[in-house]
């Protein structure tokens, strides 16, 4: 879990949304260590209709890489694998968990300028084998 201590701290992010993307939409992220150092926990507070959230991430049991347990303010309760590694942040969605799996999701995003930007974008397919862009994600820490 050490590695993801370049997570913790607060970011704005700003998402273009496909229905209007000349006008992102900003909101606010905080990751912090639960008590102990075991978990890492992920709040993100964003304005209508992107939906607010609440991620917890742990190791995988297998090992390798993480899990990411997400929770959000419609009721979405879905589960992720996640890897970083270098300065590559994955979460990768293709298998039904506590939710239908309607489309499959992929999330991939690089550290940039110091740590100070996490550039990336969320990707959907109805198959897990043809992605398309879903919305570009940009993280600037405050």
């Amino acid at each position: 879990m050490d590695s993801l201590q370049r997570f913790v701290g607060t970011w704005a992010v700003e998402a273009a949304l496909p229905s209007d993307p000349a006008h992102p939409l900003q909101g606010r992220c905080t990751f912090e260590w639960m008590q102990g150092g075991q978990l890492l926990i992920q709040r993100t507070e964003a304005p209508a209709p992107v939906p607010s959230s609440l991620a917890i991430i742990a190791p995988a049991s297998t090992g390798k890489g993480y899990m990411q347990h997400y929770f959000d303010s419609r009721g979405v309760v879905r589960l992720y694998e996640m890897t970083f590694e270098d300065d590559t942040w994955r979460l990768l969605r293709t298998k039904q968990d506590f939710s239908a799996l309607d489309f499959c999701q992929r999330f991939t995003g690089t550290f940039e300028d110091g740590g100070r930007f996490i550039r990336g974008a969320w990707e959907k397919s109805p198959d897990g084998r043809d992605w398309t862009l879903d919305f570009p994600l940009t993280y600037r820490r405050t």
